[in-house]
């Protein structure tokens, strides 16, 4: 069979290196590199996999279980991918990276390994055109055109468009019939405007961070920035409140600047007894980064040089409260240049979950950020790269 891969992304290559063994295998990219994407996983480090694989890592808006194509078995695929393509891994905290620990070691194992099954790989070609006729997929370009038996679009969404994702898949799925869940920026800065952020940028503090709305609570840094917050914790709640955003629903977190204290008011009041003449600066200093202090104590309306007992009971209170339940209105989201991945897409209620074929067109397939599949940070959106590349290579 001759097969066509839209794409030139990590599961293109899955894909291509999976279908190569018994098929003639033809990956079209419309940059002039292959895997651009990926160089930049992980701050270049590329966390590709995660030991923890519980289900709630993922995340879809289709109407199916994701346990059909997320599961033990299948992760065990992906798991016996890097291994067929010699990767040796590096563990900390369960997370996977290359034991190089940059991302061009990911990369020249793909291409590698491709290159060996035979794959043939084409560059600078912008694909415009995909049409089927007589059972035969017809691909143009302004500097190519070529007919294949099956197609799979692997072009990614709409995330990251300085690595060439434009969203032309979803284009293309429409184009024969299929329905674009909503899509939406996923692991992602939060945008807040409280008048304060240009005093505490640049902070980072060990915080838990929780969604109001869906009460779903992340811990770990969390980076305070001039437009809002960021951080990994931050990301992994931006894509419920993203799709919240688009509907118009007011979004709100709320942060615990200090959560190894279970009662905030009890301890500044005890503290400074032991402390009487220090100002509040002083007196929290050691434990919130004075930045941070900084700027909470101006939207509290609160002065630094003020002690401990010289504010009314109410400001002693609203300090304790904003110290360990900081509630902050979400007002937008960074765009799809900041984004890592997109929810929504492809509904994968639409396609084979086993094979990863239109069950609407005959031999055509999609995988990767296409489908309306997504995960958190910590290497789950690469393991669901490779997983449904494999998944559509093997099928065909």
């Amino acid at each position: 069979m001759k097969i066509a891969i839209i794409g030139g992304g990590i599961s293109a290559f899955a894909a291509a290196i999976s279908a190569a063994k018994n098929n003639d295998v033809t990956i079209l990219e419309k940059n002039s590199k292959v895997l651009k994407k990926l160089l930049l996983t992980g701050n270049g480090k590329c966390n590709y996999f995660n030991t923890d694989q519980d289900i709630s890592h993922y995340h879809t808006n289709s109407d199916i279980d994701i346990k059909e194509i997320v599961n033990s078995e299948n992760i065990d695929k992906v798991k016996a991918f890097w291994a067929y393509l010699g990767i040796v891994p590096f563990i900390k905290n369960g997370y996977y990276y290359p034991y190089s620990e940059t991302a061009s070691s990911m990369k020249e194992a793909l291409v590698f390994k491709a290159k060996y099954s035979g794959v043939n790989i084409i560059t600078d070609c912008d694909i415009t055109n995909i049409v089927k006729e007589n059972d035969k997929f017809h691909i143009t370009s302004d500097n190519y055109q070529d007919t294949f038996d099956k197609v799979i679009i692997a072009t990614g969404s709409y995330a990251y468009p300085i690595t060439g994702s434009t969203g032309f898949g979803y284009d293309v799925a429409k184009s024969f019939g299929h329905t674009i869940n909503n899509v939406n920026p996923s692991l992602v800065q939060l945008v807040t405007n409280l008048g304060i952020e240009a005093k505490w940028n640049g902070v980072r503090h060990h915080a838990i961070i929780t969604d109001l709305n869906t009460k779903k609570s992340e811990e770990g840094e969390i980076q305070l920035t001039s437009f809002g917050i960021s951080g990994i914790c931050v990301f992994n709640l931006s894509r419920d409140i993203a799709i919240g955003l688009s509907k118009s629903i007011k979004e709100s977190v709320s942060i615990n600047f200090a959560p190894w204290c279970n009662d905030m008011l009890d301890f500044l009041n005890k503290r400074s007894i032991n402390f009487p003449k220090r100002s509040i600066m002083s007196l929290c200093e050691s434990f919130i980064n004075y930045k941070l202090l900084s700027a909470i104590l101006k939207f509290l309306k609160i002065s630094e040089d003020s002690t401990w007992n010289e504010l009314n009971t109410q400001e002693q209170e609203n300090l304790a409260q904003a110290l360990t339940n900081f509630q902050i209105e979400i007002v937008g989201t960074k765009d799809y240049n900041s984004s890592q991945v997109c929810s929504g897409g492809l509904n994968l209620a639409e396609i084979n979950l086993n094979t990863l074929e239109s069950k609407k067109v005959p031999n055509l397939y999609f995988c990767g950020e296409v489908l309306d599949l997504d995960g958190d940070c910590g290497g789950y959106n690469i393991t669901i790269a490779i997983l449904t590349g494999i998944l559509a290579g093997e099928s065909c």
